[in-house]
């Protein structure tokens, strides 16, 4: 029995005992992905089980069977209550330091909007210097563009390594790159930092770069992790940045599209300025209000999060156990791959989380973007295998070095058997003298 403020006795309500998912099941909620494609490229888009497709559909009939009802009456509880599911998911004091958007991108609006007014008002001078690694995502890149670069900001690219070998060289890096945000007097104002690279895929030690940056007087930081829930470690109080992002819809199952986006409370209990970048009529209300509602659209996505949590939780260790056999599957798929095509990874297995870059033979002829891009298709045609390709360009003096990486993805879903298609598909491709070259664009 507990005790409640009152001295009274509660009773302990037993939780519901739940059955674990069977791979039959697992086969089940994923049957509607196409059989005939090895599907290993969960990154870019995600993916859904049928039973929380199911949620989302109830929720979609329930406004279009009585919109007025749904908009007055429900619509803005169900969104406070995946607001607190999340909350407690990425460890967050306060409820309303959570936000739900539509993706990382809005979220990376939304924040780089906010460093914009700041120098357009004059709290951040002109010219001072905004701090952005080089494989940060090409729409952040975009919006760092249109909001900062426009609004007086110095925006300064972190080049990191590729391969990579270990934390310490993103962290040199990185140092060096706040010394020339720092050079001739100016101030760092914002730090942008990745916590799992998108292309090349790296998980970055976002604690370390922020414990930096606080040591630097960087003012702010905000961490793009749009791979990281139910992918890799997300604690709001461990992490400690003033700004996270992170989609739901990749690695936690709910349908596109869906992200949340954090924003600390100052000591004294300040929030940010923040605005959704859609004004709509809650506008001045907080940025959680705003969001909340920005017109009519649909919800259904940002209303699914029990689902999700209750899918997750039929897994053996819930989350965790989840991120752990993703991480070991797709290290072991990795070491596969490169054994068969004598390459090797792109990162040490602890640098990555459920996806690895894996180097590509030489023999491919990948000498370009374009070259990446057109070999991607010709796997997807040719032999029904869906996986992004990067293209890294030799360094002065390299000869005969890997130019083109695979990243891998591994989720609940996949089997030994995408992979092997993936390594037949490219054995075949060697073994018949194939060239990039050989593409038409």
């Amino acid at each position: 029995m507990d005790e409640n403020s009152n001295g009274s006795h509660i009773p302990k309500t037993k939780k519901p005992k739940i059955t674990l998912i069977t791979p039959s099941q697992i086969q089940a909620e994923f049957a509607h992905h196409d059989a005939s494609v090895a599907r290993i490229n969960n990154g870019s888009f995600g993916s859904c089980p049928a039973s929380i497709l199911a949620a989302q559909r109830r929720s979609q009939l329930a406004f279009l069977r009585h919109p007025d009802h749904f908009y007055f009456n429900q619509l803005s509880p169900a969104i406070l209550r995946s607001r607190t599911l999340i909350q407690r998911l990425v460890n967050a004091h306060h409820l309303d330091e959570i936000s739900i958007v539509d993706n990382a991108t809005t979220a990376a609006s939304i924040v780089l909007q906010h460093a914009a007014w700041s120098f357009r008002e004059g709290r951040f001078r002109q010219g001072d210097a905004v701090l952005m690694l080089h494989y940060a995502y090409g729409a952040v890149k975009k919006s760092m563009e249109a909001y900062v670069a426009r609004a007086g900001g110095y925006v300064v690219e972190v080049p990191l390594p590729f391969p990579v070998n270990s934390n310490e060289e993103i962290i040199s890096e990185f140092r060096k790159a706040l010394e020339r945000g720092k050079s001739n007097g100016k101030r760092v104002r914002l730090a942008v930092i990745d916590h799992v690279t998108s292309m090349p895929c790296v998980v970055i030690p976002v604690k370390e770069l922020i414990q930096i940056c606080r040591e630097e007087g960087v003012d702010q930081v905000f961490v793009d992790a749009a791979h990281s829930i139910g992918c890799t470690d997300v604690d709001m109080q461990e992490i400690g940045a003033d700004f996270y992002t992170s989609n739901l819809h990749k690695w936690f199952f709910c349908p596109p599209s869906i992200a949340f986006l954090y924003a600390r409370r100052n000591p004294k209990g300040s929030a940010f300025d923040l605005h959704h970048p859609v004004v709509s009529h809650e506008y001045g209300n907080g940025l959680a209000v705003e969001s909340a509602w920005i017109g009519t659209r649909d919800y259904s996505a940002q209303l699914v999060v029990p689902e999700a949590v209750e899918f997750v939780n039929r897994f053996e260790g819930g989350i965790e156990g989840i991120k752990k056999r993703n991480h070991e599957g797709v290290v072991e798929m990795g070491e596969m791959l490169a054994k068969a095509w004598g390459t090797h990874l792109g990162c040490p297995p602890h640098m990555c989380c459920s996806m690895v870059m894996v180097g590509m033979p030489a023999s491919l002829g990948i000498e370009s973007d374009s070259d990446a891009l057109k070999l991607r298709t010709h796997l997807r045609d040719a032999f029904g295998v869906e996986v992004p390709i990067y293209y890294r360009p030799p360094q002065e003096g390299e000869v005969g070095v890997v130019t083109g990486y695979a990243r891998i993805s591994y989720q609940v879903y996949n089997k030994v058997d995408d992979y092997y298609k993936f390594r037949d598909a490219v054995n075949q491709l060697v073994q018949n003298g194939f060239t990039c070259g050989e593409l038409s664009d």
